[in-house]
C-alpha cells in the first residue's frame, strides 16, 4: 500500500491539482462553498463548538471556514515565564535532538537541517527539534512558541507531497523536497526556527507579515524586525501540513511526555527554557 501511495504522489500533477482545488476552496459561490464546507465538516467530524463562528453558513468560503478562528480562551497558553508552547494543533510526528546537522524524519530516515533551512541554519548544531503534523480536522492557525523577534524568513519553492506516516517513511528527504517557509526568531535563549512546510492540496502558506506569496516561484530571503508575544498568531495553512520548531543546544528541555504520535494542541507546554 505504501509503495503504491508514494508512486501516485510522484506522478500526479501536484501543483496543478493543488491550485485547482485552491481556487475552488476560495470560491464564494454559494453552492461550491456550501458543498465543500458541509461535506468536509461531516467527513472529518470538525468540532465547531470551539469555533468563534459555530454556524457553517456564516463562512464566506471554504478557506474562510478552514482557517476559522476559535473562541477566546479555547487554547490557553501554558503558564510560566519559561514555558515554550506548541505552535499548532496536531500530533507529534518526530521529536528529539539535532545530530550532526540532521533531524529525524522517520525510522531509518534523517535529513539535513541546512538542506531544510539554507542560510538560516546556523546556531542549532546539537540542539533539539519537534515536528507537528496537522490533520485536516485540526485548527490551522500557527502561533509563536515563545516571545521573539522575527529577523529573517526564507521562502523555498518545492514539490507538494502529502505529509503523513506513509510519505514520511517512503519518501527520503520529504521535507527537503516540499515547498516551505523558514522563519528565524531571536528569543531570550537565542535563535529559534519555526518552519511551515507545504503539502499536497495546500493552496497557500500565509503569514501575518508582508512577504512573498505562496506558491513560491524562486527562493527568496527577506529580512525583518518584528516582535511577537508568546502565542501570537504568525500564519496559517490553507489545508493541512507540518510545522517544525528548532532550538539551540542547551536552550530548552523538551517535555518528556511528548513522543511520536502524541496528540497536541496549540498553547500546550512543549518545552521549558533551560
Amino acid at each position: 500500500m505504501t509503495s503504491w501511495f508514494v508512486a501516485l504522489q510522484k506522478n500526479v500533477p501536484q501543483h496543478g491539482l493543488s491550485r485547482l482545488i485552491g481556487m475552488l476552496a476560495a470560491s464564494e459561490q454559494s453552492l461550491i462553498k456550501r458543498t465543500f464546507i458541509e461535506r468536509f465538516a461531516k467527513a472529518y467530524d470538525v468540532n465547531m463548538a470551539e469555533a468563534a463562528r459555530e454556524n457553517l453558513a456564516d463562512f464566506g468560503s471554504f478557506n474562510d471556514f478552514f482557517t476559522r478562528d476559535l473562541k477566546p480562551n479555547a487554547r490557553p497558553l501554558a503558564d510560566g515565564a519559561g514555558a515554550v508552547v506548541c505552535p499548532a494543533d496536531g500530533a507529534v510526528s518526530q521529536i528529539g535532538d539535532i545530530k550532526q546537522g540532521t533531524l529525524l524524519q522517520a525510522k531509518g530516515h534523517r535529513y539535513s537541517l541546512n538542506g531544510l533551512t539554507g542560510s538560516l541554519s546556523s546556531g542549532f548544531e546539537g540542539g533539539s527539534f519537534c515536528t507537528v503534523y496537522l490533520a485536516p480536522c485540526d485548527y490551522h492557525r500557527i502561533h509563536l512558541p515563545c516571545a521573539g523577534t522575527l529577523t529573517d524568513s526564507m521562502a523555498i519553492p518545492g514539490a507538494l507531497f502529502s505529509v503523513n506516516q506513509k510519505t514520511e517513511e517512503g519518501i527520503e528527504g520529504l521535507f527537503l523536497r516540499n515547498e516551505r517557509l523558514v522563519c528565524r526568531f531571536e528569543t531570550t535563549f537565542g535563535p529559534m526556527l519555526v518552519i511551515l512546510v507545504g503539502a499536497m492540496i495546500v493552496a497557500s502558506i500565509e503569514t501575518v507579515w508582508g512577504g512573498p506569496q505562496s506558491p513560491y516561484r524562486t527562493e527568496q530571503h527577506t529580512e525583518h524586525n518584528e516582535s511577537f508575544e508568546k502565542g501570537a498568531e504568525i500564519g496559517r495553512f490553507l489545508l493541512g501540513s507540518t510545522v517544525i520548531c528548532c532550538f539551540p543546544h542547551g536552550s530548552v528541555n523538551l517535555d518528556d511526555s511528548w513522543q511520536a504520535g502524541t496528540p497536541v494542541r496549540m498553547g500546550q507546554l512543549m518545552a521549558q527554557m533551560a
